[in-house]
């Protein structure tokens, strides 16, 4: 069996393999060594990178016309906002989730479609929880269009801490819903833009898993 085979590595996404491993190779040195000083902390690293990197399985409602978070986190808003201009929408709602460094940082799409575009932009790093990260922070947008020429837009954005956003996909791609297509690393947030006429199905304040919890429901189209 291969090293990155083994149950516990697997359960990891392949972002954070490079983390766990050299922190677990750290922590066995320092002990064999006798440096306790230095083995605990490398230890408790290696730990929390474990659990902020894990990717467990998800299993997608599957619930016509659903719309299913794009991450784990606390919903911030629900708001109808203008655009995004880049994504090459006029009006949408919006759904912010915050995610804390506890959470799972893998993302997830919320529909099934194809990629139209994604546009990225360095910026700086407020908290993610902060109006204004929307704007000012580094960030990621992703345009979706679903099997109904529908445009579903998500910006990954960086927070305080986090310091790099990941994209798995590339303009073209095809997405099914619950599939994941990033990670931010370290505390931040997820903004999801859909239609005005989605019946949203959430409630400022409320807990959602990405890739299980439906965020609302799209029209039915015959």
């Amino acid at each position: 069996m291969k090293f990155s085979e083994l149950p516990v590595i697997n359960m990891i996404n392949p972002e954070g393999h490079r983390w766990v491993i050299g922190f677990g190779l750290a922590t066995i040195i320092f002990f064999l060594i006798g440096w306790s000083w230095l083995w605990v902390p490398t230890l408790a690293l290696m730990l929390f990178c474990g659990s902020f990197f894990r990717d467990p399985e998800r299993f997608p409602p599957l619930k016509e016309g659903s719309v299913v978070s794009p991450a784990d986190g606390r919903v911030l808003s629900v708001t109808e906002v203008e655009g995004p201009e880049l994504a090459g929408i006029e009006k949408s709602t919006k759904v912010s989730i915050f995610m804390s460094i506890f959470n799972v940082h893998v993302n997830r799409s919320p529909v099934a479609g194809r990629v139209l575009d994604i546009h990225y932009k360095a910026g700086k790093f407020f908290s993610a929880n902060l109006d204004k990260a929307a704007e000012e922070n580094e960030r990621n947008l992703v345009v979706l269009e679903d099997d109904y020429q529908r445009r579903i837009a998500f910006v990954q954005i960086a927070g305080l801490i986090a310091r790099r956003i990941v994209c798995f996909v590339k303009s073209d791609d095809r997405l099914e819903k619950g599939e994941r297509f990033g990670l931010i690393r370290f505390g931040s947030r997820v903004d999801l833009y859909l239609p005005t006429e989605t019946e949203i199905d959430v409630a400022v304040g409320q807990h959602v898993k990405g890739g299980e919890t439906i965020i609302g429901y799209l029209p039915i189209v015959d």
